[in-house]
């Protein structure tokens, strides 16, 4: 267990630096302006990651992070205030660069498993990509009409 928290820590802490530089990059927000934020948010995520482990439950380790996520920032739990605004000078979009990059590589170490699925797995993907994206799309167009955005 300890192993793992300490892989999970380095891949952590590598994917919040890569995210630092570009959420300085691209939204020229100074790491260090975002640096809390993402300390919350890798502290999130290592919690959550070792929660999944611990608990003999067949339930994804995103649940559990999203789980602590929520409860952390929601209004009347004390601190809220103070992760919510660390966090919020992180960009979303600038975490999805390194996330992507990590997935590719853990994707790319496995082509030969990959191969053996065959055509159908490709078809299978991006029939869940489309249903999600379109997913997404409906449940925001909905939400923002309802709210009277658009």
């Amino acid at each position: 267990m300890l192993r793992n928290i300490q892989e999970w820590s380095l891949v952590l802490v590598i994917i919040g630096i890569i995210t630092l530089v570009g959420n300085w990059i691209g939204y020229d927000v100074l790491p260090f302006q975002a640096l809390p934020g993402m300390i919350v948010l890798i502290l999130i995520s290592l919690v959550g990651l070792i929660l999944n482990k611990l608990i003999p439950l067949q339930i994804p380790a995103i649940a559990y992070i999203s789980f602590i996520a929520i409860i952390v920032s929601m209004p009347g739990v004390p601190g809220s205030e103070l992760v919510v605004k660390w966090t919020t000078d992180v960009n979303i979009l600038a975490i999805t660069t390194p996330v992507l990059a990590y997935a590719g590589v853990a994707i790319g170490g496995s082509w030969a498993d990959f191969a053996k699925m065959g055509w159908k797995s490709i078809v299978v993907g991006m029939c869940v990509l489309t249903g999600t994206f379109l997913g997404s799309a409906l449940i925001a167009e909905v939400i923002l009409r309802m709210q009277g955005i658009i």
